[in-house]
């Protein structure tokens, strides 16, 4: 009703899909295996954040939203659970990211209700600029399995679909830009040295870490001057200014665009969403 629909997908990865998955480079692969062990812990967080605010609704397009929000996480932590099973069998340590992440959200989880609802709607701003790059740079996506990068696409389509759901549950509550200042700020100081400890003891463990040559051609492309994530920071400051709400950023055309790729008939996961 809302444009905000669950979708069961049988996401289907070959034998052959090969260990480093992205490009062949280790440490760019590693980044993405660490983003997947943070998912399923990190969705639960987001929708346990808007639970208690739940009897506040009113709004039947907002409820309708909510309801939508939940369903299209719960399915998310559930298929990257999946994939996380697939790449422990590959050789990655996927133990390490999800202990260290339940960890850094558990200091999150002390802070009051609106903060931590604040907090998710950073977090929601972050991911949609991700789903955003992934789903614009076609050469990015390009040197990444074909298989492997069907259920990131997914995934990204529909962190853009919900991308406003939080934010406008926490409006409802009363959207303080202090409190969503100290959330940003509370959310990087947490997360931030947590995912460079992991990616290191992750490569680590995989004996990547010191490769050199690899180490270097993956901090560019992720980190580099037109590196993926480099090309989203600038836009990380959006989500304290007067005035901002996620939807200011029109995504609906790019949201269209993949919707008919993915699910009309012929697209890349047509066959995976019919049959399940």
């Amino acid at each position: 009703m809302v444009g905000i629909p669950p979708r069961h997908i049988d996401f289907r990865f070959p034998d052959s899909m090969p260990k480093y998955f992205y490009g062949g480079n280790a440490t760019a692969t590693t980044f993405f295996a660490m983003l997947s062990a943070f998912f399923p812990p990190g969705e639960r967080y987001f929708m346990e954040s808007v639970r208690p605010f739940r009897n506040k609704i009113h709004d039947e397009s907002l409820r309708a939203a909510v309801s939508g929000f939940m369903g299209q996480e719960a399915i998310h932590g559930r298929e990257h659970d999946r994939l996380n099973e697939l790449l422990a069998q590959r050789g990655f340590d996927m133990k390490a990211p999800d202990r260290f992440v339940k960890i850094g959200l558990s200091f999150l989880e002390k802070l009051p209700p609106s903060t931590r609802l604040a907090a998710t709607t950073f977090m929601e701003h972050f991911t949609a600029l991700l789903a955003e790059r992934l789903l614009e740079d076609e050469e990015f996506r390009k040197q990444a399995d074909p298989e492997m990068i069907k259920i990131w696409q997914w995934h990204a389509l529909e962190e853009l679909e919900h991308k406003a759901v939080t934010y406008d549950v926490y409006e409802i509550v009363g959207n303080s830009r202090t409190e969503r200042a100290a959330a940003a700020l509370a959310s990087m100081l947490v997360l931030l040295p947590m995912l460079g400890i992991t990616w290191g003891w992750m490569l680590a463990k995989d004996g990547q870490l010191g490769n050199i040559p690899d180490n270097i051609k993956g901090l560019s492309v992720l980190f580099g001057p037109k590196g993926f994530v480099t090309a989203i920071l600038s836009r990380l400051p959006e989500f304290i200014q007067p005035g901002f709400h996620p939807d200011g950023h029109d995504t609906r055309e790019l949201e269209d665009h993949w919707r008919e790729n993915l699910f009309a008939e012929g697209g890349e996961l047509y066959e995976e969403y019919r049959n399940h």
